[in-house]
């Protein structure tokens, strides 16, 4: 039996080396991901009563069917998920802000894998919560860290996960309805510097740990439009992201396939790699 589980161990290690070689081809100079050394970093907030919704949106219900022992002998649990497309950390697909664009169950599944690499703008949004990541904030670390690898999913880390469960000091709001929506204040992307990511770098997909790529005053939700309309996934509620390095990590990011879907809730990890 022990020998049989060590032989699937080693078959699932290898599909996801082979995996994650796709992801690797846009940073030539890793090596192949030694798995049995490399961290896994979870950037996904678990779903319940606290998860995080659109002023707009519904939360997050999950609705007990079952749980109970049975007359046959068996105990026996099953819920019932309901949910918005776009809360808690999810995938937004390139129809969401884009006519005629990828739906979710039509994105290629190496757009959500790939090298990845972290920009921490943790200080600029600590002093203003509308801050917008901008161009010169990528030439920052470039010069610092090198260039970004054209095909990377690049990850910004406005440090707001820390505040994840209190609507107010996350969204700068607890309010809801459209009078919410009129008081979100969190960081975001500037819309020139979502094009720059994909005319300069050609990125694969773009995530943040805040409630939209967009800042929370955007009216015309432009980085949403510059980058999915370039058929560039976004990913928004991220977690955790103060724990990756600065590069030399992998993203799976793989979200529940909903035919036609414009988004959808999503699970994505981080493999870093052991340093050399």
């Amino acid at each position: 039996m022990v020998r049989r589980l060590t032989y699937m161990a080693s078959m699932v290690i290898a599909v996801l080396g082979f995996v994650f070689s796709l992801g690797c081809v846009s940073d030539r100079s890793r090596n192949h991901i030694a798995w049995e050394q490399s961290r896994i970093v979870d950037l996904t907030h678990s779903f319940g009563s606290n998860t995080i919704v659109w002023p707009t949106e519904q939360d997050f219900r999950l609705v007990v069917q079952h749980a109970e022992d049975t007359p046959n002998g068996f105990y026996y649990a099953s819920n019932r998920v309901e949910m918005p497309e776009h809360g808690g950390t999810h995938i937004d697909a390139p129809i969401h802000f884009s006519k005629g664009k990828q739906t979710l169950d039509q994105i290629p599944i190496e757009q959500m894998i790939g090298a990845g690499v972290r920009i921490d703008i943790t200080e600029q949004c600590a002093h203003d919560r509308d801050y917008r990541v901008v161009i010169s904030d990528f030439e920052r670390w470039e010069a610092e860290h090198g260039r970004i690898p054209n095909g990377a999913i690049v990850l910004l880390d406005t440090g707001y996960a820390r505040f994840w469960a209190d609507r107010k000091d996350y969204l700068g709001t607890d309010l809801r309805g459209q009078e919410g929506v009129r008081e979100l204040h969190f960081s975001g992307l500037d819309p020139e510097a979502a094009a720059w990511l994909v005319r300069e770098r050609r990125v694969k997909a773009v995530g943040i740990d805040t409630a939209s790529i967009d800042f929370g005053q955007s009216t015309k939700f432009e980085a949403h439009v510059a980058l999915l309309s370039q058929n560039v996934p976004v990913f928004e509620n991220l977690s955790d992201l103060h724990d990756l390095p600065a590069r030399g990590f992998d993203v799976v990011a793989l979200p529940m396939k909903i035919d036609g879907g414009t988004g959808g809730p999503l699970r994505i990890i981080a493999v870093v790699s052991p340093v050399p």
